[in-house]
């Protein structure tokens, strides 16, 4: 299946941004996690397939309410098995 691991930037830590990718992540049925970083943003890394892949980076490119993303990057897969449930880390 496809992997996405995306970083995401701008005001996105203190907004719910984790809970929010979390919901959206459960609901198309991927799975990965969402953390945040010291710098400030979001990483993600979420399998699933090509169409919920895309739905999900729609959805972190506008975040919640509270949420003002400037950029989302696209990183090197990740080189572990992503868990299901999608989850939070610290």
């Amino acid at each position: 299946m496809p992997v996405a691991h995306l970083r995401v930037s701008g005001r996105v830590q203190g907004v719910g941004f984790r809970w929010f990718v979390r919901v959206s992540a459960r609901r198309l049925g991927l799975h990965g996690w969402v953390t945040n970083q010291r710098d400030g943003t979001v990483e993600i890394a979420a399998e699933g397939t090509a169409e919920c892949l895309a739905q999900l980076r729609k959805l972190v490119s506008r975040g919640p309410d509270g949420a003002v993303v400037d950029e989302v990057i696209d990183l090197p897969p990740v080189a572990e098995e992503l868990e299901f449930p999608f989850a939070m880390r610290k």
